[in-house]
């Protein structure tokens, strides 16, 4: 028998991968032959009509066998893109989610010079901000030691190793100094939650970086309470939240002084940042 066409292999993965239950499977197929045969996602089509060759076959049906099981296609190609760059991603840390941009989208939308990144993991935030924003500097904290690694890898990939300066905190426990803008896109689901999360999350992310093990709330708590005494006098906050959350997350901004609280929404409509700033 014939080796099959690129098109053939692509069509025949989409269908396994479909009916093992993954959404959008015929991208997903596009982007791990692309990877196994070592072209362009955006490529592919041209090398449709081609019989692909056995050991791009073998690599492609290794990367479709561990998708069909839900391992991310980040873990599998190694990587995420996230406002135009792509950034290595492991299982030590969250995957980069397109809604994340729109966080980077209002925090780009004025001057800032010195920005803190809590719960940095890949260090998609702070090196998007600091690569878009060339004079700034910034922090990124993370409580594992594996999410600072990759944080610090891909600081260097995108070469803003020199303005960020990457460390091992519980929030702001090991944080010193002030800053013009604090950002941070905290676990936000609730412990009951965890139960309907999608098996790539569940089973390929740390846990750690998905839930606080409680009402999905208590980052929050610690970041409208804390802020102020790490903010400079114009400082501004932004934290990313569960498109539900709006309400909830805007009072505890309030509750605990702070003079303006806004809600931004992502471009679905989805409530998805919570903006605060004039510190009490």
């Amino acid at each position: 028998m014939s080796a099959p066409t690129a098109a053939q292999a692509m069509a025949a993965a989409a269908s396994r991968l479909r009916a093992a239950g993954v959404p959008d499977p015929a991208r997903d197929a596009r982007i791990l032959l692309a990877h196994a045969a070592s072209v362009d996602a955006a490529r592919v089509t041209l090398i449709a009509p081609e019989r692909i060759a056995p050991e791009i076959a073998e690599r492609f049906e290794h990367l479709i066998a561990l998708r069909a099981v839900r391992v991310p296609v980040s873990h599998l190609i190694g990587s995420r893109a996230f406002y135009g760059r792509d950034f290595r991603i492991s299982r030590d840390v969250l995957d980069p989610r397109p809604e994340t941009e729109t966080l980077i989208e209002l925090a780009l939308m004025e001057p800032f010079e010195r920005v803190l990144d809590l719960g940095t993991g890949s260090g998609c935030i702070l090196v998007t901000l600091l690569a878009e924003q060339q004079d700034a500097r910034g922090l990124g904290v993370d409580v594992s030691e594996a999410a600072c690694l990759q944080a610090s890898a891909n600081a260097v990939a995108h070469g803003v190793q020199d303005r960020a300066e990457i460390g091992q905190s519980d929030w702001f426990e090991a944080v010193e100094g002030r800053f013009d803008l604090i950002v941070s896109n905290p676990p936000y689901l609730g412990l009951g939650e965890m139960a309907d999360v999608a098996p790539e999350l569940a089973l390929h992310e740390p846990a750690i970086a998905l839930t606080d093990g409680a009402d999905g709330l208590s980052a929050y708590r610690i970041i409208a309470e804390q802020a102020q005494g790490y903010l400079t006098a114009k400082g501004r906050v932004m934290v990313e939240i569960g498109w539900q959350q709006g309400s909830e997350v805007s009072d505890i901004f309030s509750a605990a002084g702070w003079g303006r609280v806004t809600l931004a929404h992502d471009l679905d409509g989805r409530a998805r940042v919570v903006c605060a700033d004039r510190p009490a």
